[in-house]
């Protein structure tokens, strides 16, 4: 068992690395779609890049969400395959957001032998992901509510 300390260095070393390997800015937070986010999350089971919307709005929330429900095989057929599509998912804040993702089982953050799967997923899956909202944004911005 790592200390607080020692798990928070770890991390920080695993993002460091990850940025040296793949030198580029990723769209994360930079969609133009307020509370619409692309994020990358490991832990010591998964890796996951995830679409997180997390509108105040409900109704804006699911409406982008059923955008990309819409584009669904699109998505899959020319992207991303194996991605859980949910609609209703609760943070341990208690907060509840639409989110969709991919992971990446049996590895971890504390396993240094791990990092390299850990980062050529994060970068097949998430170049995959932005290739797929910079050729459809425009479609996904443009919701009804």
């Amino acid at each position: 068992m790592y200390s607080k300390e020692e798990t928070q260095r770890l991390k920080r070393e695993f993002w460091v690395e990850f940025a040296q390997k793949f030198p580029r800015k990723w769209l994360l937070y930079d969609t133009k779609i307020k509370d619409f986010s692309f994020k990358f999350y490991v832990d010591n089971k998964k890796a996951q890049v995830l679409i997180d919307i997390e509108h105040r709005s409900d109704e804006k929330r699911i409406a982008y969400f059923e955008k990309l429900e819409a584009l669904k095989n699109i998505l899959e057929e020319e992207f991303v395959k194996d991605l859980v599509f949910e609609k209703e998912h609760t943070l341990e804040s208690g907060k509840n957001i639409s989110r969709i993702w991919v992971e990446k089982l049996g590895v971890g953050v504390s396993n240094r032998n791990n990092w390299d799967k850990i980062f050529e997923f994060y970068n097949e899956k998430m170049n995959a992901l932005e290739a797929f909202y910079s050729e459809y944004d425009s479609f996904i911005k443009d919701i009804e509510v």
